[in-house]
C-alpha cells in the first residue's frame, strides 16, 4: 500500500525496537527508506534485528539505554544520531507489564512499570523534543499505548496507570508543541501475538476466549500495525496530532476492560494462573 520511499529520508528512533511490534516497525520502516535507530537494554535483539535490516540493503544502527533513566536516553540518541543523522521521528515502544491482583503489588513492582512505560516515553519524548525546538525542526513522536488508557482494567493496574498517562502526554503536546511543528499521535494495539508481552498476559486457557471477544475474528499482525506506524509517521498524516487509532479488530468494543473477564473467575484460580506465567527464578 506504500510507494518503496515512503519513508525516505527519514530517520526514525524506537524504544524496544528489538523485539516484537517494535522490530516489525522497524524492518517495515527501514524497508521504506528510512534510517531506522533502536535501543533498549538487551543488546542480543537490537543488534539482531540492525543485522537483519542491513542485511536487506537499508540503514539501522542500534544502542543499549534504559529508558527509566533520562541521561542513558540522551547517550543513545546522541549515538544514534551520529550514525544515522538528526532524528526525524520516533516511536515510544518500550513497556514492561505482568498480570497481578493489586492486592498483592509491591511498591516496587508498581513502579518498575510506571517508570518503564510512562517515565521512559515521557524521558524519550522530551529529549528529542528538545532538539527538534533546538534545531527549529520538525518532529513526530508516535506512541505505543492500549486500549484501557481510556477505561483503565483490573489485574494491569500499574500498564493501565502508566499508558494513560503516555495518553495525556500524547494529547497535551500535540498542542504544547505544535508551534514548534512537532506531531505526537498513538496507536492503541489489541492483542497481537509477540514472544513477549502476549506470552507473559495471555494464559493458554484463557486465549480461546480472548479470540472470541474480537469481532473480526482473528488476533492481529504485527505488519498491520507497523504499516499504520508508517502513516502516522509518514507526510500523508501531516494534518493528523493528538489522536490515538485504535487497531484491534472491535475488540474493546464488545469486550470492555481487557482483563474484566478474569473477575468471572474464583480469585484463588486467577491467582494461580498468574503465578504460573511468572518465570521461574533460578
Amino acid at each position: 500500500m506504500f510507494r518503496h520511499d515512503a519513508l525516505q529520508g527519514e530517520v526514525i528512533v524506537i524504544s524496544g525496537g528489538g523485539t516484537g511490534l517494535g522490530r516489525a516497525m522497524a524492518e517495515r520502516f527501514a524497508a521504506l527508506g528510512a534510517r531506522v535507530g533502536v535501543f533498549g537494554r538487551r543488546e542480543a535483539p537490537l543488534q539482531e534485528v540492525v543485522g537483519a535490516i542491513q542485511g536487506a540493503g537499508s540503514h539501522a544502527a542500534w544502542a543499549t539505554a534504559d529508558v527509566r533513566d533520562a541521561d542513558q536516553i540522551k547517550a543513545a540518541i546522541d549515538s544514534l544520531e551520529r550514525q544515522l543523522g538528526p532524528a526525524t521521528g520516533l516511536v515510544n515502544n518500550a513497556a514492561g507489564n505482568f498480570l497481578a491482583t493489586t492486592e498483592d503489588l509491591s511498591p516496587n513492582a508498581f513502579d518498575a512499570i510506571v517508570r518503564i512505560v510512562l517515565h521512559g516515553s515521557f524521558h524519550c519524548t522530551r529529549d528529542l523534543g528538545r532538539r527538534w525546538i533546538a534545531r527549529g525542526t520538525p518532529g513526530k513522536v508516535l506512541s505505543i499505548v492500549t486500549t484501557y488508557a481510556w477505561t483503565g482494567s483490573a489485574f494491569v493496574v500499574p500498564s493501565a496507570c502508566a499508558k494513560a498517562g503516555v495518553l495525556a502526554m500524547t494529547k497535551s503536546l500535540a498542542v504544547e508543541w505544535a508551534t514548534y511543528g512537532i506531531r505526537l499521535n498513538a496507536i492503541a494495539p489489541g492483542p497481537f501475538p509477540t514472544e513477549g508481552a502476549f506470552s507473559k498476559l495471555m494464559p493458554k486457557e484463557l486465549e480461546e476466549d480472548a479470540l472470541r471477544q474480537v469481532p473480526l475474528g482473528r488476533f492481529g499482525d504485527p505488519a498491520e500495525l507497523a504499516d499504520l506506524a508508517v502513516y502516522l509517521l509518514g507526510p500523508a498524516s501531516a494534518y493528523m496530532t493528538g489522536e490515538c487509532v485504535v487497531l484491534d479488530g472491535g475488540e474493546h468494543l464488545k469486550a470492555g476492560q481487557e482483563f474484566a473477564r478474569f473477575v468471572d473467575l474464583p480469585r484463588d484460580v486467577v491467582k494461580g494462573m498468574m503465578a504460573a506465567l511468572r518465570p521461574a527464578r533460578s
